[in-house]
């Protein structure tokens, strides 16, 4: 084993296997002719750089922030087969989210994503009756083939026993029914590094000033580094725009013309301390349409969500009061008031749902995926569901794969004949690499505590043992970044040296879960940047 004397010192950059520099890669993203130019790195343009990448075309993958900096990072950290379309009869729809589901959690990532009991309370005057909730819980387990368990109801004794927050009074029933839980941006960011290991090149932090033109055809992009200043321009066969709620600013940098194409639902999210164990989420009705979520998440509780059309500026969405009375509020018919104390927020973040264009109520519009192509040949993509992204990757590149005149050639692998479950790096059961992580501790040294090793298990499955090597040989590595947090800051040299972490933000808020937890204070924000730099 490496001796202390000959261990960087802390913060300082391995002498391999890290990744290339931001010089580097600028470099590599000029002077290469590119198949495919993904601008957007969130979930959806990840997916599609990834499958791709696969498909042994030369892949480019830019964003303007950080991957999953925006919309993708601000989910309700769900995987579900949405058991509201239920009742609008989209049975098909529910079979195949379930489908998706039960792959990214059992043979894709399970490392990434756990199961999750719900419970639906069925209260005195509410908007469901019991026995048609039993009935929707049901069917809503047969579609998924019961792998979750039979959908049932249950006595309100019971559902008290597993959240005991849970209000009792005017409790007629609750109904039960299983789906998955995840960490999004842990979740996009292993997607990009799958994407990577398949052969793409990509950049954070780098935004699109203008597009390329060659005869009236995009043919790349000019590109500023936002740490930097470096201006740079990418070549490339084919654009994709998926940008998300920027989709329609970019169309407009190919045809300033471009008529609207998206409208978009701004989403708020509140994050508590519990007041208590809680075993189960809860998934309350507002109304006909209308579910609550109250959701156990990285010890915490995750309360959610809104649902209201937004016309302002996308870099500028925010969780307003009007949004914290309103989820508190909605919140308050299933959970104790003691639970939902303001003393109690650690954080609020709110997010864009991308939409069809068109009239109509935004909470009853369908998460379908918008596809356009504009006139200079550049195809945007935008909306979609997080729990079917890889199932959105795909179809993104059979409509890629079939444009007029095969602008990404011949000379690749067709997606269909791609595997079809390849899992993400670090696939490995969770709780055998907390076990070795505990077990496997440095002979002299103290022992990983107990809910850092979970956490790392659940984080970055079997790469944890990279996290762990780490903090083995360098023991100020090993020091917690808070005491109320499970993160070490091997981490945070782990994020800046293998996942592309340029900013405080970048690892507080998407690589750990500080933020989150209320824990990001000045003085680790500054230690974090001064190992950034390092």
């Amino acid at each position: 084993m490496t001796t202390l004397q000959s261990v960087p010192a802390l913060g300082t950059h391995p002498a391999a296997g890290s990744l290339p520099s931001r010089a580097e890669t600028r470099e590599q993203l000029s002077k290469a002719t590119y198949d495919l130019l993904v601008i957007g790195g969130g979930i959806l343009g990840i997916s599609t750089a990834w499958h791709a990448a696969q498909s042994g075309l030369r892949v480019a993958l830019v964003d303007a922030g950080d991957f999953a900096g925006a919309t993708s990072s601000a989910s309700s950290k769900l995987l579900h087969g949405g058991l509201r379309y239920l009742q609008t009869g989209a049975v098909k729809l529910v079979a195949e989210n379930h489908f998706e589901r039960r792959a990214v959690s059992r043979q894709v990532a399970p490392h990434l994503a756990n199961p999750l009991t719900f419970y639906l309370p069925v209260y005195k005057g509410g908007p469901h009756g019991a026995a048609k909730l039993g009935a929707g819980v049901f069917a809503y387990s047969a579609l998924s083939a019961f792998g979750d368990g039979v959908g049932h109801l249950l006595s309100p004794a019971k559902a008290a026993q597993d959240v005991p927050e849970l209000r009792t009074d005017n409790l007629k029933a609750v109904a039960v029914y299983g789906d998955d839980q995840m960490n999004d941006a842990r979740m996009a960011l292993m997607t990009v590094r799958a994407a990577v290991d398949a052969g793409a090149t990509v950049l954070n932090h780098a935004e699109v000033t203008g597009l390329r033109f060659t005869r009236g055809r995009v043919t790349g992009a000019e590109l500023k580094d936002r740490t930097t200043g470096d201006e740079f321009g990418v070549n490339a066969r084919l654009v994709l725009n998926a940008t998300g709620p920027w989709v329609d600013h970019l169309r407009k940098m190919e045809d300033p013309n471009a008529a609207p194409s998206i409208r978009l639902s701004k989403g708020a999210h509140l994050v508590l301390k519990r007041t208590s164990p809680w075993r189960a989420a809860l998934a309350t009705p507002i109304d006909k349409y209308r579910i609550t979520f109250a959701l156990p998440w990285e010890d915490m509780l995750l309360l959610g969500t809104t649902d209201e059309e937004y016309e302002g500026d996308p870099g500028q969405v925010e969780v307003t009061e009007k949004d914290t009375a309103q989820i508190l509020d909605e919140a308050a018919f299933s959970i104790r008031d003691q639970q939902l104390s303001r003393d109690l927020i650690t954080y609020s973040f709110a997010g864009l749902r991308v939409l069809p264009g068109g009239p109509g109520d935004t909470s009853k519009a369908k998460r379908e995926t918008v596809v356009t192509e504009g006139r200079g040949g550049m195809l945007s993509v935008a909306g979609g569901k997080w729990t079917t992204f890889r199932h959105i990757g795909r179809t993104v590149m059979k409509k890629l794969e079939s444009l007029p005149g095969h602008p990404l050639g011949e000379d690749y692998e067709p997606v269909s004949a791609l595997p079809k479950r390849l899992p993400l790096p670090g696939i490995a059961n969770p709780n055998a690499v907390a076990h070795r992580l505990l077990v496997d501790g440095p002979a002299p040294g103290p022992r990983m505590a107990a809910d850092t090793a979970k956490h790392l298990a659940t984080h970055y499955g079997s790469l944890s043992f990279d996290i762990a090597r780490m903090a083995n040989e360098n023991p100020e590595l090993a020091r917690r970044i808070h005491p109320d947090a499970p993160e070490i800051w091997a981490q945070v040299a782990y994020a800046r040296d293998h996942e592309w972490a340029e900013t405080a933000d970048d690892v507080l808020r998407r690589r750990t879960t500080l933020t989150i937890r209320g824990l990001a204070t000045d003085e680790i924000r500054a230690e974090v940047e001064s190992m950034l730099r390092k």
